[in-house]
């Protein structure tokens, strides 16, 4: 039979199909998988309407062929079958999702449509297997028809359709394999080891067993007449394997799925050697149908705080694997979070790679944040020790979560936020610490610093304590940054220990501070003097009780946020307007004065250069001359 040409319009498209549209080559498997599986779909929809075709879906298999010597990979199917009618007017299989819109697409336009029979015939997917192929034989029988035909291309040069024999209905798709190039391999295509690697990659979850012959080596039996003494002998030998799951664990009622056969999905697909804190396996039907098996690790992947890590769910549609990860379904605050969506919805570009828009991943994103947050909180509630587990490697995290966006989700996290309690002495959630608040309590108190111990040693919390109110210890350098975002509790401002206006005064008490400021301002000047521009202000404080001194900062910048900065790489080296504040009551402050009043401004120097330093240790801030420090403290021994 006489070659028929492609169109001047098909074979463009072509070309694209084999050089552009795919971002690896090695999705030509997953394509005609898919293919061969609607195959035997349209064939086992078929029997249930026609009793006496005798078809069980127990017969129906999808069979892989790779031959060496040939240099050729089929892959067959018994399903539906094609007759030449379909070959040519294109009602063969459809590939899924986007190639239905690109069919319909084409027949807008009326030049188009005149090639529709050539690019749609199998469905867009059928001609990635040109990425591998140098030439692609189709041999064909539709179910009820004796005839079978034999539809031949070596690409965009066009193709033949002849008649043949073939014994069973059904379709082989064989491809002779390209030679290697340079950057190409394409003898891997021909590996049993890579063909399963493949399958178990992208079609695992296809309805349909697809078998493969693969080799095996296994110990001989031994003979009957053997001694102790024999040596067991191994061989090599070949067998059929159905390579693929078929049913994936999430398509499964919950209640039908044992605790160790979640645990034992989530060690093999995400690479974890412990077993996960939780388990979400969620569906939903509506608007957008899909299922969904979430998993929270409990432990932080080693990059997990690098930009190698990479968020994200994988994808299946109608269970073939679409991305690996999908990163649109999970906001950056539950980035640690791994599993698997599955929907039959989803809009899918050409190559069933890319979604051509993101309606349906935005209800599905939605709707699992709201069920990992759910889980997250029946964990604190259910199990504190479990739950901690889980803030001791993504707690950090969370509190990004609510800096980051200017505090977009601080809403979605508040609830699920730990904080170490002055009162408890383990962690508290927000919510239990409002409940233990007294009724004259004004704010939601914390203090920053390296550790719980060290700060229930600041001079700052002393007064706070003295009143018997909780103060929530900010252990980590984010900390000061996740409470200016939050702002507030139900009303109830946050507040550092550090900001002057911490406890509120009374008349009498601001009276007695202004009165305490007025007699101390000489010695302030003077302090303010010898440090320079160390310092923006040295002040009397009314945060101070029994300590002698202590460093604040003035202004939108914190120390803590200095501290944070300096930290980071790349990041701004801000410094905070630093505040002396001198308590007028202690022992220090009366040397002070006593120095000023006599006119000893040496003295005075090293005493505010002593405070000044002190201030600086308390606050974790560096000290900027170490060894002067120490030479200072030397001399006032003497």
């Amino acid at each position: 039979m006489a070659k028929k040409q492609f169109k001047a319009e098909s074979k463009r498209l072509l070309d694209l199909m084999i050089n552009s549209i795919y971002t690896h080559k090695e999705i030509f498997l997953r394509e005609l998988i898919s293919n061969a599986s609607d195959a035997e779909d349209k064939l086992a929809y078929k029997s249930l309407t026609d009793d006496s075709m005798g078809v069980s879906r127990a017969d129906l298999k999808i069979t892989i062929v790779p031959d060496k010597e040939k240099r050729t990979l089929t892959v067959s199917d018994n399903g539906i079958g094609m007759t030449r009618e379909d070959l040519e007017s294109n009602l063969g299989t459809i590939a899924h999702s986007g190639s239905g819109q690109f069919k319909a697409g084409l027949a807008q336009d009326d030049k188009a449509a005149e090639d529709i029979d050539v690019i749609g015939q199998f469905g867009v997917g059928f001609y990635s297997a040109f990425m591998v192929a140098d030439a692609v034989t189709v041999i064909t029988r539709a179910w009820g028809s004796d005839e079978a035909w034999m539809w031949q291309s070596d690409g965009a040069d066009g193709y033949t359709i002849t008649a043949c024999e073939k014994e069973h209905p059904g379709t082989d798709i064989i491809m002779h394999l390209k030679a290697n190039a340079d950057e190409e391999n394409y003898d891997q295509y021909l590996e049993t080891f890579k063909l399963q690697e493949l399958i178990k990659k992208y079609s695992d979850y296809i309805r349909y067993p697809i078998t493969m012959e693969v080799e095996d080596y296994r110990q001989k039996p031994k003979p009957a007449d053997a001694g102790e003494d024999d040596k067991p002998e191994w061989e090599t030998v070949k067998e059929w394997k159905t390579i693929n799951s078929q049913i994936p664990l999430w398509q499964r009622q919950k209640s039908k799925v044992k605790p160790e056969e979640y645990n034992a999905f989530y060690k093999e697909k995400f690479g974890d050697w412990q077993d996960p804190l939780a388990v979400i396996h969620t569906s939903a039907e509506g608007a957008v149908t899909y299922k969904a098996m979430l998993y929270i690790p409990a432990q932080t992947p080693y990059d997990f705080y690098t930009r190698e890590y990479q968020k994200g769910l994988q994808l299946y549609s109608s269970g073939v694997m679409i991305m690996d990860k999908c990163a649109d379904l999970l906001p950056d605050c539950f980035r640690f979070v791994k599993g698997v969506v599955d929907s039959p919805d989803f809009s899918l570009n050409i190559s069933r790679e890319i979604l051509q828009h993101d309606r349906q991943l935005k209800v599905i994103a939605t709707a699992l944040e709201k069920k990992i947050k759910s889980e997250l909180l029946k964990m604190q509630k259910d199990d504190k020790e479990k739950y901690e587990k889980f803030w001791h490697a993504f707690g950090t995290q969370l509190k990004y979560g609510v800096v980051a966006d200017y505090g977009a989700k601080k809403d979605l996290l508040q609830d699920l936020l730990l904080f170490w309690s002055s009162k408890e002495n383990t962690y508290t959630t927000l919510a239990a610490y409002q409940d233990r608040m007294p009724e004259d309590q004004k704010f939601v108190y914390y203090a920053c610093g390296e550790d719980p111990e060290k700060i229930a040693k600041l001079p700052q919390v002393e007064r706070i304590l003295d009143k018997g109110y909780e103060i929530l210890y900010c252990t980590e350098d984010v900390d000061d940054f996740v409470m200016k975002a939050l702002a507030e509790l139900n009303g109830k401002q946050f507040k550092s220990v550090a900001d002057e206006d911490a406890l509120p005064q009374t008349e009498e008490e601001k009276k007695a501070a202004q009165e305490k400021a007025e007699a101390g301002k000489p010695v302030l000047e003077a302090v303010k003097e010898a440090l320079g521009d160390q310092v923006k202000e040295v002040r009397i404080s009314s945060i101070l009780k029994s300590g002698a001194c202590c460093l604040t900062a003035d202004g939108p910048v914190s120390l803590e946020m200095e501290k944070y900065m300096n930290k980071v790489e790349g990041g701004q080296h801000m410094k905070a307007d630093r505040v002396l504040e001198l308590n007028a009551d202690s022992a220090p402050f009366a040397a002070l004065k006593k120095a000023v009043d006599t006119g000893d401004k040496d003295t005075v120097s090293k005493y505010a250069a002593l405070l000044y330093d002190q201030a600086l240790l308390l606050a974790g801030l560096p000290l900027e001359d170490p060894a002067g420090f120490a030479q200072m403290v030397s001399s006032l021994m003497v």
